[in-house]
């Protein structure tokens, strides 16, 4: 086994970087809504301690996450859940391996909740010998006009519903100017066919957001974009890269293709 492999060995020093870097991105994010004069979106968080945060949004439920919680934290599990109520909302804790004892587990089920999914967290060295796909035409996104495309091709992707597509690109046209972010289009015969971010913070890459449009799916733009942000991050000298997707879906075969492999599962804790 060489170095490099030795250094991506699972670990709970890499777990917690990996978790720190989700949760300074999602944070990221959730600025950018936060700053919306009132705030409509309901954004909060609240810092358990240096590497667990809750994180909370009155109506966007993916944001609405407790990340990093481990053995000692279950007295934290009940006031938690009293700040949630305020918000009118129910979390979702994430357990991951290293981080999880009997006495956290009987305590998120006193309180309702149980193991309901899983998602896989996946990892790999920075790799710029990728080679591009020359039917797909990636740009990395810095004008406003790119980002109107850019902008398009997100939405197609998510399945945005066209009645809030104003109002969602207008949230999200901040993200250009997001320090350690990189947005990415791809495009097909020169229309915006997908999308996706490149985020990096203390020499961790974390390929986030990939999306392609329904009408492209199936021609390897997902693919093509995992292998540019790939290439990215390692010219700019970070030490891994991860990425997440649901266990064994599309997304999943595709990192696992461009040379990630599988760090840890994440268990997601819902309200029964």
């Amino acid at each position: 086994m060489d170095g490099r492999e030795t250094r991506l060995v699972p670990s709970l020093a890499l777990i917690e970087r990996v978790l720190a870097t989700d949760a300074a991105y999602t944070i990221s994010r959730m600025r950018v809504l936060e700053r919306i004069p009132g705030n409509p979106v309901g954004i909060g968080y609240r810092r358990i301690d240096d590497s667990a945060v809750a994180l909370v949004s009155m109506f966007l439920p993916a944001f609405t996450r407790v990340i990093g919680l481990r053995p000692g934290h279950e007295g934290e599990i009940e006031p938690l859940l009293a700040w949630y109520r305020g918000y009118g909302v129910k979390p979702t804790f994430e357990i991951v391996p290293g981080m999880y004892d009997a006495a956290l587990g009987r305590e998120l089920a006193r309180h309702g909740f149980l193991p309901s999914g899983f998602h896989a967290a996946l990892i790999g060295e920075p790799d710029r010998s990728t080679q591009p796909n020359p039917a797909i035409d990636i740009e990395r996104v810095t004008s406003a006009e790119a980002m109107e495309h850019y902008l398009d091709a997100y939405v197609a992707g998510w399945g945005v519903p066209e009645k809030d597509h104003a109002q969602f690109k207008a949230n999200v046209r901040p993200w250009r100017e997001q320090p350690g972010w990189s947005l990415y289009l791809a495009r097909i015969d020169g229309r915006p066919a997908a999308a996706a971010t490149l985020y990096v913070a203390d020499r961790v890459a974390y390929l986030a957001d990939g999306t392609t449009a329904p009408a492209y799916r199936g021609r390897g733009l997902h693919a093509a974009l995992l292998r540019q942000r790939i290439g990215d991050a390692s010219m700019a000298g970070v030490d891994f890269v991860f990425s997440g997707a649901e266990p064994m879906g599309t997304s999943h075969r595709n990192m696992e293709r461009a040379g990630l492999r599988l760090h840890f599962l994440r268990t997601k804790w819902t309200a029964a």
